[in-house]
């Protein structure tokens, strides 16, 4: 018998408030034109008042824990990704765990920008599959509009706020073919923090800081390791590119979805795709795009699906799950 974690549920919340690209035309030298042909995105969703990291990723949770028929006091597992949290400490899975009614069950957050939901995921699977945990709920959160330099036309477009979150299930089973997290691969390289960065910290400056990248550089990088770890987790599973039913990256750029696909010569047609309707979410990106395509059925019970992302550190991974 094989002891896997198991997709039971997922959910997403989203801002109240959308900005057009044509409201950020109004206030900036930009173009709808100009956003559209370089990154796809369209819109995006930003925070306002009474909306925090802890409020988007309470929302997501609550929405995953009832479309997988669980109640929080039965998850004994949070790990949530975020970049933007609402306090240097404690971690928001804590504030989480208490709106949500799960005293007492392990709750940490994990730092690894747009790879964190991916990363989290990881933990969470080793966690289970060891018997530390039977349910887990995995949330990526972010507010990235708050770290925003809204001078920087080249960087304040592609990012917007969101969380998405799935619960995870440990279940034991001799079919290979069972539905669960068949293989995840995980890297790091530290060499290109300057790429990717956010310049204060509370160690440092003693202030929160601004978004800071080289956007040429940065894809170049995520094209070529995405293509890499994608192939890694298919040989640890034992499948090829083709088996692969849905793709689901992380939305950062519609230029880098279409470079990866291609690169893996993979279909557009089975990649999901959200960055047009909510930018780059960073951890919240392949959680949100997730939930989308569970609630509009294009993935279905049985399908063979990739997650992946890049983010900031470098941090890139993928994990290969059956639903």
């Amino acid at each position: 018998m094989t002891r896997r974690s198991v997709l039971i549920g997922t959910g997403s919340a989203l801002p109240a408030r959308v900005v057009t690209n044509a409201e950020l035309a109004d206030k900036m030298d930009t173009s709808d034109e100009w956003i559209v042909e370089r990154t796809g995105i369209r819109q995006r969703y930003v925070a306002g008042e009474g909306e925090s990291t802890s409020t988007l990723a309470t929302g997501a949770a609550k929405a995953a824990l009832a479309a997988a028929g669980v109640e929080g006091s039965q998850i004994d597992l949070i790990v949530l990704a975020t970049a933007t949290p609402d306090q240097t400490f404690p971690a928001v899975a804590t504030i989480v765990q208490n709106n949500i009614g799960a005293q007492g069950c392990i709750a940490f957050d994990v730092a690894a920008v747009c790879s964190g939901f991916v990363y989290a995921v990881g933990v969470a699977d080793s966690m289970l599959r060891t018997g530390m945990a039977q349910r887990a709920l995995v949330i990526g959160a972010e507010v990235f509009s708050r770290i925003l330099d809204w001078e920087d036309r080249t960087t304040c477009v592609l990012f917007g706020d969101g969380a998405g979150a799935i619960v995870l299930e440990a279940r034991e089973s001799d079919d290979a073919n069972a539905p669960g997290i068949l293989a995840t691969r995980l890297h790091a390289d530290g060499e290109h923090n300057q790429l990717l960065f956010v310049d204060g910290g509370a160690g440092t400056t003693g202030t929160v800081g601004k978004l800071r990248m080289k956007g040429r550089e940065v894809f170049r990088h995520a094209v070529n390791k995405l293509a890499g770890v994608l192939g890694e987790v298919l040989d640890d599973a034992g499948y090829r590119n083709e088996d692969i039913d849905w793709l689901v990256p992380h939305q950062a750029n519609a230029r880098i979805l279409e470079a990866t696909a291609k690169k893996l010569s993979m279909a557009p047609e089975k990649v999901v795709v959200t960055v047009d309707q909510h930018a780059n979410t960073s951890a919240a990106s392949v959680p949100l795009a997730l939930d989308v395509a569970m609630r509009d059925g294009r993935i279905k019970k049985g399908d063979l699906v990739m997650i992946e992302a890049m983010g900031g550190g470098f941090t890139w991974g993928a994990s290969l799950l059956r639903i």
